[in-house]
C-alpha cells in the first residue's frame, strides 16, 4: 500500500482554528496525510513532502523593511516559524502554496514587498470580508494556475487587507481582481510554488479550488 502523502499546513496556534480543520478535511479527503504545524503544534522537517502556509494575522512589517501600522497585530514567533518552512521548502525543493498571508509572506521571504492596507484604494470590489465566493479573479490563460483550475476567471472569498505589492524573485505575477491587486503568484522555475490571496480550503465545494490541493499532493 502506497504511504500517503505528508502535507505539512502552518497556522494560528489556536484550539478551534476553522481554516486548519477545512484544510486537514480536504486534503484527507484527497489522500493525504495533514501535518499542523503552529508556535503551540510542532512538525518536525522529516519525511515532508509538501508545504501549505496558511491565512492568518498581518505579517510583521519588520519583514519587508516598512514601519507598523498603528493599529497593526502582529506575531513574530508564527512569522519566524513558517519563514523557516518556507525556506526549508525552497531549499528542498518541495511544493510549496501560500493561502493569503501564505502568498504574501512567500514573497516576502523572496523579496518581495506588501502593500499594508488597500481599504481605502478599493474602488470596483468590496471592503467587506466573506467567506462565499464573490469576488472575481482574472487568471493569466497562459499560467500553472490556470491550467490547475482548467479556468481563467474564479469568484474567490476574501478576508483580506493586504496585497502583494512587488513579487519576490522567481515568483510571477498571474492574477488579479478588477481593482487590479495581485491575487495569484506562481514559480517561473520548475519548483512548485502558489500563492493565491484568497482562501480556498473555506471553498471545499467549489472543483477549480479542490484542483489546487490535488496538484499540490501530486507533486
Amino acid at each position: 500500500m502506497a504511504q500517503r502523502p505528508r502535507v505539512v499546513v502552518t497556522g494560528a496556534a489556536r484550539r478551534w482554528s476553522p481554516s486548519w480543520w477545512c484544510t486537514w478535511l480536504i486534503l484527507t479527503c484527497l489522500g493525504a496525510r495533514p501535518l499542523r504545524a503552529s508556535v503551540k503544534h510542532r512538525c518536525q522537517q522529516e519525511n515532508i513532502d509538501a508545504v501549505i502556509i496558511g491565512g492568518g494575522d498581518d505579517i510583521n512589517p519588520s519583514q519587508y523593511n516598512q514601519p507598523p501600522e498603528p493599529d497593526g497585530e502582529y506575531d513574530p514567533a508564527r512569522d519566524e516559524l513558517e519563514v523557516n518552512w518556507i525556506r526549508w521548502a525552497l531549499e528542498n525543493k518541495k511544493p510549496l502554496l501560500g493561502i493569503c498571508r501564505g502568498s504574501q509572506l512567500i514573497n516576502v521571504v523572496l523579496g518581495g514587498e506588501l502593500d499594508q492596507n488597500i481599504r481605502k484604494l478599493r474602488q470596483l470590489t468590496y471592503n467587506r470580508p466573506g467567506l462565499l465566493p464573490t469576488k472575481q479573479v482574472f487568471i493569466e490563460p497562459k499560467s500553472k494556475l490556470a491550467k490547475i483550475c482548467k479556468k481563467k476567471k474564479l469568484r474567490v472569498n476574501s478576508l483580506h487587507s493586504q496585497i502583494v505589492k512587488q513579487t519576490g524573485v522567481g515568483m510571477l505575477a498571474v492574477g488579479w481582481d478588477l481593482d487590479g491587486f495581485l491575487q495569484a503568484s506562481e514559480g517561473q522555475n520548475k519548483q512548485a510554488v502558489i500563492g493565491v490571496q484568497w482562501h480556498p480550503e473555506y471553498l471545499f465545494y467549489v472543483p477549480s479550488q479542490i484542483r489546487i490541493f490535488r496538484w499540490l499532493i501530486k507533486q
